[in-house]
């Protein structure tokens, strides 16, 4: 088994090689030499920022992961102290990578298993759908699509996580007429049209919607707002981004549709991207396997996450990993070592048995 020490280090590693979205080439490298330096592990796929490896023969399940990050916030480089380690990414999600790397290690290492696992890591997750890696992936490596279970290993603080939140980014654009603020009857203010026509996304309640018994939550949010030429000018435009967050029941054109009513006719609404949310399957063998290795709770996803991509291709997938999504993305980001821990004796059980 791996100390904890060991699995530490592994994650201060990862953490200190960057790879920001788009930049994962490096970290794919570090990770491919430590594959090829198992004896047992065989690379299916390989790619500049994906790498796809087994320990061969049809699988049963795969563990996903990404191995890119959000951009530095000064938390780079890493360190361990008090028990936890420190860095960016370290909860999302290069904790679940150290994770994977060490529960293949053990497995190449000849410990006996009743489940074949296939690991997955890939780039771009951090960024917007058009640009998956994962996606891709599917096309060029069709055993992905062959396992009956996708763990996709996203911060659920060793906890599962079902189903996952579809996201629509887009824009809301007001229009008026440029004057001189000192006679500002003589034009039209582009930001007092944005601020009374964003008045009744912003008195929006969260809706609730259960999906087999799990509650997740829809909820629009204005996430920028960009206006103005100069203090003494009234503005002839100005836009606001907003984010939709939307259940797995319903499709992007659904969804698209209901942020329209939403809206209303408060201005010209441009949808920059929809990714769809993934529906729960909760009778899934193999998860229920897993849900019995410890008795794990079920929560819902209130995110999006690659368990989307899975149920598109039609692979059941579920949210599993060491990180705490409230730690994710922060420049304190940090997982404990017990967590991972955790995670990969939990893994290890479910595996092996």
């Amino acid at each position: 088994m791996t100390p904890p020490r060991q699995l530490a280090e592994l994650l201060l590693s990862l953490i200190n090689i960057p790879s920001v979205s788009r930049e994962e080439q490096e970290v794919t490298g570090w990770i491919a030499q430590q594959v090829a330096a198992r004896d047992g592990l065989e690379v299916v796929h390989r790619q500049a920022d994906a790498i796809v490896f087994g320990l061969g023969g049809q699988p049963d399940v795969v563990l996903a992961g990404h191995s890119d990050t959000v951009p530095e916030q000064g938390n780079l480089p890493g360190r361990i102290e008090a028990g936890e380690v420190f860095g960016l990414g370290a909860a999302d999600m290069k904790g679940a990578l150290a994770v994977m790397l060490a529960l293949a290690a053990e497995l190449a290492a000849g410990t006996a298993r009743r489940l074949n696992p296939l690991f997955v890591i890939f780039g771009r997750e951090e960024v917007a759908l058009a640009e998956s890696v994962l996606s891709g992936l599917f096309r060029s490596c069709p055993a992905i699509l062959t396992a009956q279970l996708a763990l996709v290993m996203e911060p659920t603080a060793n906890q599962l996580q079902a189903g996952c939140l579809g996201n629509i980014m887009a824009e809301l654009s007001f229009a008026g007429v440029a004057a001189h603020s000192a006679r500002p009857w003589l034009g039209r203010n582009a930001i007092h049209e944005a601020v009374r026509g964003l008045r009744r996304l912003a008195e929006l309640e969260p809706q609730a919607v259960v999906l087999d018994g799990l509650e997740f939550r829809e909820v629009v949010s204005v996430t920028e707002i960009r206006g103005g030429v100069a203090g003494n000018v009234v503005p002839d435009s100005c836009v606001s981004g907003l984010n939709f967050r939307f259940a797995g029941n319903r499709t992007p054109a659904e969804a698209e549709a209901r942020l329209r009513e939403l809206v209303g006719p408060a201005g010209e609404l441009t949808i920059s991207s929809n990714a769809p949310g993934a529906a729960v399957n909760l009778r899934n063998p193999l998860l229920q396997r897993l849900r019995d290795t410890r008795g794990l709770s079920l929560e819902p996803k209130q995110a999006w996450t690659p368990v989307a991509e899975f149920a598109a291709q039609g692979v059941d997938a579920i949210n599993f990993g060491p990180g705490d999504p409230g730690l994710a993305h922060r420049r304190d980001e940090r997982v404990s070592i017990e967590a991972l821990g955790t995670s990969l004796s939990i893994l290890r059980e479910y595996i092996c048995g």
